[in-house]
């Protein structure tokens, strides 16, 4: 009996020594570098058990073998292993694994608009967006989306984008409505965003924005037609497509309720969505009398207070014009 006690204890000994080792062993592990050598970004699906997670993460590399993040993830308190896409830099720990999907730090993608396009434009670069998810059922009104960077994770709506690109407008027309210059010519915040379309189409230079917008505040506080050649094009093209072509004198005479050589004060919505930096023109627009502009030839404007001065401007755009024309035929 004796004799069975001592081995007995002798086997106890050694497993307990085995145990505490493998615990040791397993503990280092966790804790130890990784064996990924480059940076890697991996997607962890919706639904992933931590078995699925661990097997996904060991087959690119993030993981030496997927057993050590499985016990981990079951013996953390930290919560659960949440889905998205991560980006994992070179030799991280099974430790830093685990409290990075814990902790849902996922990559943060981006998207940015360019001011100025159509809403239909804007609808289809989102359909083309690699990581957004689902179609946009709630088509949103021409104008009602700010253009600019949003920001979005691996997964995100589609629609959601666009609610978020409607409300970031609502707030900033509310903001600048209400911190707008006295005695505009405008009845709403809508007439300004309509405003702003066309100023925004008008030009590509924003020093030149201000000085635009407040020619086209004058002319509507005289009672003058606008007379802008984007609205134009916005009424032929059925607010779907760029014109193709130069738009020529005949355009100008197409009836439509877009077309501001023919209708008196604004179109009946925007032609574009504006960015911040035309809404915020058109409150709080440069000082000026000028009533004309036209190009310049050097991609800029040149503007004038009276009729006559404005005609000498387009005669000399006229010549610049006939100049390259007859330049580029003689190079053909």
């Amino acid at each position: 009996m004796g004799r069975f006690l001592k081995i007995l204890t002798t086997v106890l000994s050694v497993l307990t020594v085995v145990g505490g080792g493998g615990v040791f062993w397993g503990y280092s592990q966790f804790k130890g570098s990784g064996p990924l050598a480059d940076g890697v970004t991996v997607i962890i699906k919706r639904g992933s058990g931590a078995k699925a997670i661990a097997r996904d993460l060991h087959q690119a590399g993030v993981l030496s073998g997927p057993w050590v993040l499985r016990v981990a993830a079951r013996m953390s308190a930290g919560g659960p292993l949440k889905a998205g896409e991560y980006a994992f830099p070179p030799a991280i720990s099974p430790e830093g694994v685990l409290r990075t999907l814990q902790g849902g730090k996922t990559v943060v993608r981006r998207a940015t608009f360019a001011e100025g396009l159509t809403t239909a434009e804007i609808l289809s670069q989102l359909a083309l967006t690699e990581g957004l998810m689902g179609i946009v059922t709630a088509v949103p009104a021409e104008g009602a989306l700010l253009p600019e960077t949003y920001h979005f994770s691996y997964g995100d709506k589609r629609q959601a984008i666009v609610g978020r690109m409607s409300a970031s407008l609502r707030d900033q027309l509310a903001d600048l409505w209400a911190k707008r210059a006295p005695g505009l010519p405008l009845d709403s915040p809508r007439d300004a965003l309509i405003l702003a379309s066309i100023v925004e189409r008008e030009t590509a230079r924003p020093a030149e924005r201000p000085r635009i917008a407040q020619v086209f505040l004058n002319r509507l506080a005289k009672g003058m037609r606008l007379q802008s050649d984007p609205t134009v094009v916005y009424g032929l093209t059925k607010r779907q497509r760029p014109l193709s072509r130069p738009l020529t004198i005949a355009d100008l005479k197409v009836p439509s309720p877009f077309n501001t050589y023919l209708i008196g004060g604004l179109p009946p919505s925007p032609i574009c969505n504006p960015g911040s930096a035309s809404l915020e023109s058109v409150l709080r627009p440069a000082q000026s009398e000028e009533l004309y502009f036209v190009a310049d030839g050097t991609g800029g404007h040149v503007f004038a207070k009276t009729l006559k001065e404005h005609n000498l401007n387009v005669a000399k755009w006229r010549k610049i014009r006939t100049e390259r024309k007859n330049d580029r035929k003689k190079s053909q």
